[in-house]
């Protein structure tokens, strides 16, 4: 009996040190500030809000229904980025203005006939919000939708509020040199590198503070918004989404979980080429490599890129047959990426590696680099890339601004 009772103490203590430590975890996104807040900063005043179903407390409750239904807010207008308020659109579809069936409020689309609010979508608003997960790479397309919304609320002196949430890969990658003139488009909408180190928040403050909103404009060349960001609490820089305590909804429909998050600036740039697939359409979107017309044999190609010994990364052989995109009803055969070190791993260089020990293995096999030149941002990297294939002859020019960018977006910190 004594040891049974000594053994129930022991649990009872063990389960409130784990509750106490998952408490401390959790970190509070800015909706969870907002509200705790007693909305403070919304009250009184007609707002706006830029969201998805990312857009949620740590209870996953809608954003959308949080302010609706709070008292002391008027919440009169929802705004729809890349796939829509309600995620039910496919990726790269255009939206259309319609009417929210849930709260009957208007909802315009910033992903179709404008990507920019208008003035006719922001007349009467005191404040536009914007609360949607970013994943912390320059092409997803969310935080474009950021900064023109910003810009918009600029030039008719709205107030924007950001309400902060996690970069899933953390704030100390950055990874990507500058946009540079004659590239700049809505996967590459600021003059930043392409894996940023930034909260939505942080980058916001940024853009404003630099003014650099709009696309492509320089530092000191655009306006400034009247710009308020809501932080997080509990969120560390070194903090990967896992270490959060937060749920995670998926940002689009080939982002399922955070750490596709790392995937994503791994696989995304040459993603874009049509000779290969990274997976989407399959079980491990933007987990895999394999071309898609060429026979290329799998175990030579893990091999090859295991040999680089690229910190935290270990490449597997794979087949794998899509149900959809690229390579539909085929079976491919590939290298699925496994990162052992997500800290550690350099994660833009493994675009450009694959591309290299493809290229090795079958040097006929030539890429259409031009598709690509947009989204890395710069067009030295892809017409000297495709001299050789190496990446050791754009890694230097790759990386020229990253350094620059930490000192500069280090001023912008919250966290």
């Amino acid at each position: 009996m004594k040891y049974t009772h000594n053994f129930l103490l022991l649990f009872v203590s063990l389960f409130l040190v784990l509750s106490c430590q998952s408490q401390d975890r959790i970190v509070k996104t800015g909706i969870d500030v907002l509200q705790e807040s007693g909305f403070a900063l919304l009250e009184g005043k007609r707002v706006g809000l830029i969201t998805n179903p990312t857009g949620v407390d740590r209870n996953l409750r809608s954003t959308i229904d949080i302010l609706f239904e709070a008292p002391n807010v008027e919440l009169v207008a929802l705004y729809g980025p890349e796939h829509g308020v309600r995620g039910e659109v496919h990726a790269g579809d255009r939206i259309v203005s319609q009417t929210d069936p849930i709260t009957g409020l208007p909802e315009y689309s910033l992903y179709g006939s404008t990507r920019r609010p208008t003035e006719d979508m922001l007349e009467g608003l005191d404040v536009l919000v914007y609360d949607i997960q970013d994943i912390g790479s320059r092409s997803f397309t969310y935080i474009s939708t950021m900064g023109l919304a910003m810009e918009a609320c600029a030039e008719l002196d709205i107030e924007f509020v950001v309400l902060d949430r996690p970069n899933p890969i953390g704030g100390l990658k950055v990874e990507g040199c500058y946009v540079e003139d004659g590239c700049f488009t809505f996967v590459s909408q600021y003059r930043i590198p392409y894996v940023y180190g930034l909260t939505c928040g942080e980058l916001a403050l940024l853009l404003n503070g630099e003014r650099m909103l709009g696309s492509g404009a320089r530092p000191g060349e655009s306006a400034r918004c009247n710009l308020t960001v809501v932080p997080m609490e509990g969120w560390k820089r070194d903090m990967f989404y896992d270490q959060t305590g937060l749920q995670w909804i998926a940002s689009s429909p080939h982002i399922p979980q955070a750490i596709t998050s790392f995937f994503y600036p791994l696989s995304g740039i040459a993603g874009d080429l049509a000779g290969i697939s990274i997976g989407v359409g399959y079980t491990l979107p933007f987990q895999l490599f394999a071309p898609v017309e060429e026979n290329m044999d799998p175990e030579q190609l893990a091999a090859n890129l295991n040999a680089l010994d690229l910190p935290g990364l270990y490449f597997r052989p794979i087949y794998f047959r899509p149900f959809y995109s690229r390579g539909q009803g085929t079976t491919l055969g590939g290298v699925q990426v496994h990162l052992t070190d997500p800290a550690a791993a350099p994660l833009t260089d493994v675009n450009f590696y694959v591309m290299q020990e493809m290229h090795k293995l079958n040097p006929e096999m030539v890429f259409n680099l031009n598709r690509i030149t947009k989204v890395t941002g710069s067009p030295f990297i892809t017409e000297k890339f495709s001299e050789r294939y190496m990446f050791e002859d754009i890694k230097e020019y790759w990386y020229k601004d990253a350094e620059a960018f930490r000192e500069l977006s280090a001023r912008y910190y919250l966290y």
